[in-house]
């Protein structure tokens, strides 16, 4: 009996340590990320401003091509349901993509210049969000595969094109911020909450 009560205890004790080395470990690795609670509650609002931001780039190409749009949180389109001229629905589509590439660019350029862990998490989502939806969302509901069909080219080409861009932009800037792998992994687990968030959200608003 004694023999079991000590083994219990020293089991307990071994769970405990393990525990506290993986609690230490996580720790060590989000500062080496540069991860702190300011940049975990940053991501919220930033993974609504990427959203829009893209949403944005579909409504200023249709606006500029004469076309009455729509303009929500997880999507942009004519009021009237068609857009004035076939073309237009490409450029449109075209518009959500290179506004996203736009918003990774842009901030890496701040990255760059201010060494910034608020700006590279900005750099980041952009291209993030753009691999979430094309490999999680499905790839057939994503611009790439609506701009791929409307030029009669193959969906995978488009968004590899999309998704290769991003990527090089994604890995200058851990670079800049010398963040390896095991850091950006840290950040998509953010990444991935902020956008389920937005999911969300998206789905309650259009319950309303």
């Amino acid at each position: 009996m004694l023999a079991f009560v000590i083994n219990d205890r020293r089991n307990q004790y071994e769970i405990r340590k393990m525990k506290g080395t993986i609690s230490n470990k996580i720790r060590n690795d989000l500062k080496e990320s540069q991860i702190n609670w300011k940049v975990a509650i940053l991501m919220m609002p930033i993974a609504f401003i990427t959203y829009i931001f893209h949403e944005f780039g579909h409504w200023t190409f249709g606006e500029l091509l004469g076309n009455d749009m729509t303009l929500s949180l997880n999507n942009s389109a004519p009021q009237s349901g068609y857009f004035i001229n076939e073309s237009h629905a490409l450029w449109s589509a075209v518009g959500g993509p290179v506004f996203t590439i736009i918003q990774a660019f842009v901030f890496l350029l701040i990255t760059w210049i201010t060494k910034s862990i608020y700006a590279y998490s900005f750099t980041f989502f952009a291209i993030f969000s753009r691999f979430f939806s094309i490999v999680f969302g499905g790839i057939d509901l994503q611009d790439e595969a609506r701009i791929a069909s409307m030029l009669g080219t193959d969906k995978y080409i488009i968004a590899a094109a999309v998704l290769t861009i991003l990527f090089l932009v994604l890995w200058r800037c851990s670079r800049i911020m010398n963040l390896n792998t095991k850091a950006v992994g840290y950040f998509a687990v953010l990444g991935t909450f902020a956008i389920l968030i937005v999911i969300g959200v998206n789905e309650l608003v259009m319950i309303k």
